[in-house]
């Protein structure tokens, strides 16, 4: 069985032809072919096998000029679960003054991966 993927993990946006062989719930990759680095083989094999994403977004401020500060996750979550972490994300609040690298919320949705400010919020 082949599947075919466009590898993201540098600008080249490579055409990978990934062979293997699905059982039950696990795609096994035999081969990966179309890469231009080894970066894409590992892509390919981790995305079919257990996908994982860093999630990129904004918490609401309270106590400055600003409404919103973003946020990114510290490490990436399983692609599943993006959903429900934007709605845990998407209630909380935190309060200014925010500092670029402040955590803002700690163990997301139980994988231990931190979400962390990317950006200054001033207090008023």
């Amino acid at each position: 069985m082949k599947k075919y993927l466009t590898c993201i993990i540098c600008p080249m946006g490579c055409s990978l032809e990934i062979a293997g062989e699905q059982k039950e719930d696990l795609f096994e990759v035999s081969s990966v072919t179309g890469n231009n680095c080894r970066r894409g083989e590992e892509y390919a094999k981790k995305e079919l096998t257990f996908p994982t994403r860093t999630l990129t977004t904004t918490i609401a401020v309270t106590g400055s000029s600003l409404k919103l500060v973003p946020v990114k996750t510290a490490g990436e979550i399983p692609k599943d679960m993006l959903l429900k972490a934007m709605e845990v994300i998407r209630r909380a609040k935190c309060k200014a003054p925010v500092k670029c690298g402040d955590v803002l919320l700690y163990d997301l949705l139980g994988t231990g991966v931190k979400v962390v400010a990317c950006a200054d919020a001033p207090a008023l």
